[in-house]
């Protein structure tokens, strides 16, 4: 991977998100980090802390814990409290990544001499409204994708196209290598773990624990696999986290009453995703509503992995572009299951990825930084 220019001009950006817990908005921020240090810059994360928080430690940038985006009128009682980190820092930008950090960034800053300079990052195809208008009211508003920034600015008129600007999401080449392939080692301990994933091919879905990701369209691909005499098996790798345990007994059942529960696996995040897609037949990504990006597209095709995926919103652009056999309409459960078939068949060669490089992403984030900043 390139390295970070150093700049002529050393700045103080503090991010603002929920938490560090898992997700592209927290990885976003971690590698937004990990450039500023790089620079020279000074790097602060301001969040409820979570998993990640030690790496970030770890790769040069501070953490100040402040809850920032529990949905709850008490959250508003952080007002203060963020108000003084902000001055004792003294920061030049303050780069919000959600909807209610961003409102309490805002009020935060309001009678703050010098002002520091205010960015956004729209992640989501967010319910445009008030409240989502927040992320629009930053001197640059990031939109991760194109149908991204063609949303927002549908849908906030107000807002002037050229504050808008487009910087995806990337990945970095040398932590996704093409064609990798984990060892002996790692593959033993893996299906001993999980022994009900072995002896057929393994579909992996990497996604939070949420309902919009497309688990249940997962299981239900499982069944219809099966149903056409199709050995597979199913990871559901992310899906298990603190408080989605209703969600997950869910999953579980639904597996159940499909009779697949022997050939299905749901895990926490893992800090081993290469290994885990590199072994994988298909990657899916099924969110059944249109997302802004699509990460684990380009890390799955930048290992030489086969992906099937909805084609809508970010990742629907990814597939068009990258790898249009993956594509199949949102929603059809019948083109799903006979595209999975003819991908676990015969899947299309996959090329070396030669754009969405996670040093593209990191440069123009910094340039934008030094652009507000010059103003």
């Amino acid at each position: 991977m390139s390295s970070i220019a150093v700049p002529a001009k050393l700045l103080t950006v503090v991010q603002l998100i929920p938490a560090l817990h898992s997700g592209g908005a927290e990885r976003s921020a971690l590698e937004i980090a990990r450039a500023l240090v790089q620079a020279g810059h000074r790097s602060i994360v301001i969040s409820a802390g979570g998993r990640l928080v030690e790496q970030l430690q770890a790769e040069g940038s501070e953490h100040v814990a402040l809850d920032l985006g529990r949905k709850s009128l008490r959250t508003l009682f952080q007002l203060g409290p963020l108000r003084r980190v902000l001055r004792e820092i003294g920061p030049d930008i303050v780069h919000a990544r959600s909807r209610l950090p961003a409102w309490l960034g805002w009020w935060a800053l309001k009678g703050m001499t010098p002002r520091p300079h205010f960015v956004t990052t729209v992640h989501g195809l967010n319910s445009p409204g008030s409240y989502s208008a927040i992320l629009m009211r930053g001197e640059r508003v990031i939109a991760v994708s194109q149908p991204l920034r063609d949303y927002v600015l549908s849908h906030y008129r107000w807002l002037e196209p050229s504050r808008v600007r487009v910087i995806p999401r990337g990945i970095d080449p040398v932590a996704f290598p093409y064609g990798h392939r984990p060892d002996e080692a790692w593959s033993k301990a893996f299906f001993a773990e999980y022994p009900m994933l072995a002896g057929a091919p393994l579909l992996t879905l990497p996604a939070r624990g949420t309902r919009l990701k497309g688990h249940h369209d997962a299981i239900e691909l499982l069944a219809d696999l099966k149903r056409r005499g199709i050995e597979v098996r199913l990871l559901l790798l992310g899906v298990i986290e603190p408080g989605r345990e209703a969600y997950v007994t869910e999953l579980r059942e639904l597996a159940r009453a499909r009779g697949v529960t022997s050939q299905v696996a749901m895990s926490p995040p893992r800090g081993d995703i290469r290994d885990v897609y590199a072994i994988s037949a298909l990657v899916l990504q099924l969110s059944n509503q249109p997302e802004s990006f699509g990460r684990t597209v380009i890390e799955a095709l930048s290992l030489c992995r086969p992906v099937l995926g909805y084609a809508h919103g970010g990742v629907g652009e990814l597939l068009a572009e990258l790898y249009p056999a993956g594509r199949v309409p949102p929603g059809d459960r019948e083109r799903l299951v006979e595209r999975a078939a003819e991908l676990l068949r015969v899947a299309p060669p996959i090329p070396p990825l030669q754009s969405y490089r996670l040093v593209d992403m990191q440069q123009a984030t910094l340039a934008l930084y030094e652009e507000v900043t010059a103003g």
